[in-house]
């Protein structure tokens, strides 16, 4: 079986509204942080929708037994923030899931050369192979930052087809690379744009999302 990159792009109406809102070059940063809160909230929610293994019992209600479904405690869950701009996502995605373990990671991309260099690495030296991990990372204009991630991720023995990516706005340049890379990603994002420009950012896109949501 030959495993190819899916990329969803959901057609919710808050997702159209609070990418909108983001995009909106008036936006000021206080409203920007609360679009991002609201698009890691909606995309994760369709992004851990049937991913999440879940346990059949019965409970009791006040008048009787009932059977019930719960998100299975056991699962090993976890997120990896992409510093700085992931961390606009982080609340909403937090609100979904609140027991998932978080560890950042940190990249600094190079102007001239648009090359990532890490500068915070805080993955465990081993993870356990079945641990589901979601990325947030808001902008996949040429990949260079995820396909760092995505490396450390699998030396520590995390399966690429376990990995979901929560983002904002990506580009086709990204997508082949990882495509090539780690066929068996999966994406979610808001919008795919089709251009990058020569400093490396999508065009329409949404600016720098790290300065825009910290006012910097």
């Amino acid at each position: 079986m030959v495993s190819q990159l899916r990329v969803f792009v959901p057609p919710h109406p808050l997702v159209q509204h609070w990418l909108g809102v983001a995009r909106d070059l008036d936006t000021p940063s206080p409203l920007f942080r609360s679009a991002m809160v609201e698009l890691g909230r909606w995309l994760t929610y369709e992004a851990i929708r049937e991913w999440l293994p879940t346990l059949d019992t019965t409970i009791h209600t006040p008048l009787g037994p009932c059977p019930a479904t719960f998100i299975n405690p056991d699962q090993p869950t976890m997120i990896v923030p992409i510093l700085r701009a992931g961390l606009g996502l982080m609340p909403g995605i937090q609100d979904l899931l609140p027991l998932a373990s978080v560890y950042h990671v940190g990249f600094v991309r190079d102007e001239a050369t648009l090359e990532a260099s890490c500068y915070l690495n805080k993955l465990p030296d081993r993870l356990n192979p079945q641990t589901r991990v979601l990325i947030s990372e808001p902008m996949l204009a040429t990949g260079g930052t995820l396909m760092a991630t995505m490396a450390e991720l699998t030396q520590r023995g995390i399966d690429p087809a376990a990995v979901r990516v929560i983002a904002v706005v990506v580009s086709p340049p990204a997508l082949r690379k990882l495509a090539e890379a780690y066929p068996s990603l999966t994406i979610f994002a808001a919008a795919i744009d089709e251009v990058v420009n020569d400093h490396g950012f999508i065009v329409p896109g949404l600016g720098d999302a790290g300065d825009r949501a910290f006012g910097t």
